[in-house]
């Protein structure tokens, strides 16, 4: 069944973060399209808004002028409804809209085990990961990134031994459940 056909919840954001890149941009757009929600990627909108990508601006001008773009993003994603809005979870922690967020919106994160995201860091960096800084670097991005589990009210879904299509069609029935529970 096509999660349209349920009577979905009005004007409920699905707020997707976690860390299992590459693949999170992917699970997300797939998300949003199967359960006809407009998508918003944040890291997306800020590198339109740059003209470049995050880790090149933030060499350029330092993490300041990144935050500024950052919190002008955030001001308006939370203007949003029926929106899967994809997002860190260190930005959603240090943004200051994290409790506008949740009144607005369900946050599910995307989990896996640490060996897991360990070859996902390998594969990712490469020859890079040899590198004992690179490798710290990627580290402590991880650990950034899992503070928001430490959150009320997240809903993690993992993803381990999963296949990404095993771990979509978990995420579109708790939303299907969610809609027939909200009514």
């Amino acid at each position: 069944m096509v999660a349209r056909e349920f009577p979905l919840h009005g004007d409920l954001n699905l707020i997707v973060t976690g860390y299992l890149e590459p693949n999170r941009p992917r699970i997300s757009q797939q998300l949003a399209l199967r359960l006809g929600l407009e998508m918003i990627d944040v890291e997306r909108e800020i590198e339109d808004r740059l003209g470049d990508t995050v880790d090149h601006m933030r060499q350029l001008y330092g993490e300041r002028r990144l935050k500024a773009i950052e919190t002008q993003i955030m001001d308006e994603i939370v203007l949003h409804r029926r929106a899967l809005i994809r997002v860190s979870g260190n930005t959603l922690l240090n943004s200051g809209h994290l409790a506008e967020l949740q009144r607005n919106g369900v946050i599910v994160c995307l989990v896996a085990s640490l060996d897991s995201i360990l070859r996902r860091i390998h594969l990712t960096l490469g020859a890079r990961y040899h590198d004992p800084v690179e490798r710290s670097r990627a580290i402590g991005e991880l650990q950034r990134e899992w503070r928001i589990r430490e959150v009320e009210n997240v809903v993690e879904f993992d993803a381990t031994n999963i296949t990404e299509a095993i771990l979509i069609e978990r995420i579109l029935s708790f939303w299907r459940d969610l809609a027939l529970r909200r009514g």
